[in-house]
């Protein structure tokens, strides 16, 4: 094998045990089958991942250890317009009914926190973004 050799099958688990983000826990899936015997190929087909990068995943444990396997480098990119606060108070807000902020509705609905947004954030977004955030976890 070689590409893991100088990580434990231990450490493996217990970083599966504690890992919350869905891409460290499939990589650590992926690194605990390899280290178990599987073959690269098998591996691929389970997972639906090009062997290319299940290659690239074990390089980055071999290099890397377990942590920096995990972690992702930072992307390029635009800045994003709702900073970590904003989200939070954004948070906060849709725990809250519509009607605490003056709106007439039931419930927030994407263009609802569209308009919320603008407002409250001075943010402008498309309700298709907005959906999109909502989807992640705001």
């Amino acid at each position: 094998m070689g590409k893991l050799d100088g990580i434990a099958a231990a450490d493996l688990r217990a970083a599966l045990a504690d890992a919350t983000d869905h891409k460290a826990v499939r990589r650590l899936m992926v690194a605990l089958a390899y280290e178990d015997g599987e073959p690269v190929d098998r591996l691929s087909d389970r997972y639906g991942i090009p062997r290319s990068t299940l290659y690239y995943w074990l390089d980055r444990f071999e290099e890397r250890g377990i942590d920096g396997a995990l972690a992702d480098e930072p992307r390029p990119g635009r800045p994003p317009k709702l900073d970590e606060d904003a989200r939070d108070g954004l948070n906060a807000d849709l725990d809250a009914q519509p009607a605490e902020f003056g709106y007439e509705a039931a419930g927030w609905t994407p263009d609802l926190v569209r308009r919320h947004l603008e407002r409250e954030y001075g943010v402008e977004y498309s309700t298709g973004h907005v959906r999109r955030l909502l989807r992640e976890e705001l």
